[in-house]
């Protein structure tokens, strides 16, 4: 396991807020200078605790464009119906995220379509090519009201901070 100090952590909350922050300015902010800023950096990303950097798009401004959350349960919990379903998934690029879940449902996914026929479509096609789906229930996304980062600063192990 990747062991992380007060420093690591500086350098992931500085990129949570800015992921287009130069390489110089990330070792100004954290403290250090840029060869051992760059390293630590390189470090985290080749660890996978870094997995990725990207823009944040605002959908509302896409004319259109729908954000539905499913949940899902199966109609097995057979390894197989669960490894079936994970596979059908991954087929579909307009399932942004998709969450195994513990409780009344075992999955959790994110939908972005152009518009609602295009999320009927997608689902049609996610349940005539699963099979594995017992029930679904969509939640249309009407207005966004927080997204943030992940909250870094707590998961601070450094005492003395």
């Amino acid at each position: 396991m990747l062991k992380l100090d007060r420093i690591d952590f500086r350098i992931l909350r500085v990129l949570s807020d800015n992921g287009r922050i130069t390489k110089a300015a990330l070792a100004e902010k954290v403290g250090l200078s840029p060869s051992p800023c760059w390293e630590r950096l390189r470090r985290l990303e080749q660890s996978g605790l870094i997995s990725g950097y990207r823009a944040e798009i605002n959908l509302r401004k896409l004319p259109g464009a729908v954000t539905v959350f499913v949940t899902i349960e199966l109609d097995s919990h057979a390894a197989a119906r669960f490894q079936s379903f994970e596979r059908t998934v991954g087929e579909h690029p307009e399932i942004t995220g998709c969450w195994a879940i513990g409780g009344g449902y075992d999955y959790l996914i994110q939908v972005v379509a152009p518009n609602i026929e295009a999320y009927q479509d997608l689902i049609e096609s996610v349940l005539e090519s699963s099979g594995d789906i017992a029930r679904y229930y969509s939640y249309v996304v009407t207005k966004t009201v927080r997204r943030s980062g992940p909250p870094l600063h707590l998961f601070s192990i450094d005492a003395d901070e």
